[in-house]
């Protein structure tokens, strides 16, 4: 399997971060025991991040200490999970508007936590340890309603809003600079094996409930529609939208994830109900 090439992050990344954790502790004392051990407490993100993953998935089967030494031993055999667990901090400040600092993402979006957990449980996969990916897959799904099957294949420079419903099958695989929003299905079309999910290229963007079926790809720079739902191939930089979802724009936006421009063609509208 090919080594994850990972979007390069901003050097101040992890600076900013822990100016913002030193921010939100004097303005907020009473989150100061977590802000210190959640961020301030550590030399670098892999630290930080190690614990963030421990602290949610940790459980009665699995303690939170147990979880942290796994996520040490897969950022210290593979150092590209916290390049693109950078990469995809970076993508979520830069394309939601809603964000005030870094701490939010790092500390509370779902999204973000869920697929930095699922990078572990892919590591594990390939290390042939499938039964503690399964877990961690399970935990995930438990905590933040997000569903990656740990075989999957996943860019760096992802931003998955909301993250609420999110379902990732086994043999997908989704682009560098990709950006999609909750209740998006990247899902087969029967019962059959082998290879039998989507192939999402780089900088898609995919709405809110978009349905992508089947072995079949969407081009680089491609936008799907919120609630569509797409059977066919989606050329390079074409917008479909609809069930079944339909061409009505080539080309679209030139970067649509790093937009997040949702919007259609004013020839879609133009019709009289």
């Amino acid at each position: 399997m090919p080594k994850l090439e990972v979007v390069a992050a901003k050097p101040s990344l992890w600076r900013d971060l822990r100016l913002a954790a030193e921010e939100a502790a004097r303005a907020e004392p009473h989150l100061g025991s977590l802000l210190n051990a959640a961020v301030l407490s550590h030399s670098d993100l892999a630290g930080a991040l190690s614990f963030q993953i421990a602290r949610k998935l940790g459980d009665a089967e699995l303690a939170a200490m147990s979880v942290r030494e796994v996520c040490q031993s897969a950022f210290a055999a593979d150092p590209a999970i916290v390049k693109a667990a950078e990469a995809d901090l970076q993508a979520v400040s830069e394309r939601d508007p809603a964000i005030k600092s870094l701490l939010q993402p790092f500390l509370y979006f779902k999204g973000y936590q869920a697929l930095q957990a699922w990078r572990v449980s892919h590591w594990l996969w390939t290390e042939g340890r499938e039964t503690l990916a399964f877990h961690f897959q399970s935990r995930i799904s438990e905590l933040f309603q997000v569903d990656i099957h740990p075989a999957a294949r996943m860019g760096s420079g992802l931003f998955l809003d909301h993250g609420t419903g999110i379902v990732i099958g086994e043999t997908a695989v989704v682009g560098d600079e990709v950006s999609m929003l909750h209740a998006v299905t990247l899902g087969g079309t029967g019962a059959e094996r082998g290879d039998r999910h989507p192939k999402i290229g780089r900088g898609v963007l995919l709405g809110a409930g978009a349905k992508v079926l089947g072995n079949i790809t969407i081009g680089d720079y491609a936008k799907v529609a919120s609630g569509s739902v797409v059977l066919k191939p989606v050329p390079a930089g074409c917008t479909v939208a609809g069930v079944p979802a339909r061409l009505v724009n080539c080309p679209t936006d030139a970067t649509p994830a790093r937009t997040m421009d949702h919007t259609l063609a004013d020839i879609v509208y133009d019709f009289v109900i």
